[in-house]
């Protein structure tokens, strides 16, 4: 029988079947050998084959299936595992549009945040779409921020929103571009990830919680990942929100091809391996000298590539 997962708890995948059948679900005990490093073998979104147990004792836990291949990814989103350095976390898989909730105070999302998110989404063929949530509790100062930000994403091509979860601003244009798509839902704690959600899929009645009123900062309220159906077509998969956004499973050469303008622009460097850093004739510096690559995007790229440092990068073979 196949499927997609549509729910997953760590150790067990809620699956629904072409047919509209739900199983609860274990991977099959082999299934992990086969040297996928990563802490989530199968994601919300694969698309995969199961069993039905057999027998009450087959599979761990009694399982009412096993999920026994996954099909070919058509694409997915991984990071760096948090407890794990050389291993990945695939956050979703076979999605659409990715859609990265942020905000501009309370709490304020880095831009380093956002940018590794989208480098990693561009390295994995995944669209992202800007979500700035909150826009309801913006003073003026954050209001000129926020315009900022979105003038240079949308300047760079990517998909725009300033919305607020809470009064509805912005959520008709949001709605419009979700309608039909398979959109991941990601952030940091504490951007209303979940208020959002209960907005657009009420039935969900994911949970919310304060922020810390000593750090400004999220908890976390979403424990694991799980599928929603749009009323109007598509679905959203909401993710337990993340603090930081470790790349991985990248060339160190490979980081400038994710920045769109600095790939663009590096064209132009004198050597065709330049790293943007130090080298003469590097069109990349001089374009920043001339405020034609934002500081914060160069400054973004420049951390990812002392991720080198960490053990992030694959070693050239």
């Amino acid at each position: 029988m196949t499927g997609i997962v549509i729910r997953n708890t760590g150790s067990w995948y809620d699956v629904r079947t072409d047919d509209g059948q739900l199983f609860s679900c274990k991977v099959k005990g082999n299934f992990r050998l086969r040297g996928i490093r990563s802490t989530n073998p199968v994601a919300v979104g694969d698309r995969v084959e199961i069993r039905p147990a057999e027998a009450p004792g087959e599979g761990a836990g009694g399982s009412a299936a096993l999920i026994t291949e996954i099909l070919d990814r058509r694409n997915y989103i991984i990071r760096r595992a948090s407890n794990l350095s050389k291993q990945s976390h695939i956050i979703a898989a076979n999605v659409d549009l990715a859609g990265l909730v942020v905000t501009v105070a309370h709490p304020e999302t880095s831009t380093t945040f956002i940018d590794r998110f989208m480098a990693s989404a561009e390295a994995y063929r995944v669209p992202v779409a800007l979500i700035i949530n909150k826009v309801d509790l913006y003073d003026y100062a954050d209001q000129r921020y926020l315009e900022a930000l979105m003038n240079l994403y949308r300047g760079l091509g990517y998909i725009c929103h300033a919305v607020s979860a809470v009064t509805g601003e912005g959520l008709d244009a949001l709605i419009d571009d979700l309608r039909g798509k398979t959109t991941l839902f990601s952030g940091n704690s504490g951007v209303g990830k979940s208020t959002l959600l209960n907005r657009l899929v009420p039935e969900a009645r994911a949970k919310t919680a304060e922020l810390s009123a000593a750090h400004d900062q999220g908890q976390h309220t979403t424990t694991f990942s799980e599928m929603f159906d749009l009323a109007g077509g598509g679905t959203i998969i909401d993710t337990p929100g993340i603090r930081g956004f470790g790349t991985f499973d990248f060339e160190r050469e490979e980081v400038s091809h994710f920045f769109r303008e600095i790939f663009k622009i590096g064209r132009d460097c004198r050597f065709g391996n330049c790293t943007h850093t130090h080298e003469p004739g590097c069109a990349v510096r001089t374009a920043l000298d001339n405020h034609e690559i934002a500081e914060s995007r160069y400054l973004s790229y420049l951390s990812m590539l002392e991720d080198k440092d960490e053990g992030k990068y694959r070693e050239k073979y």
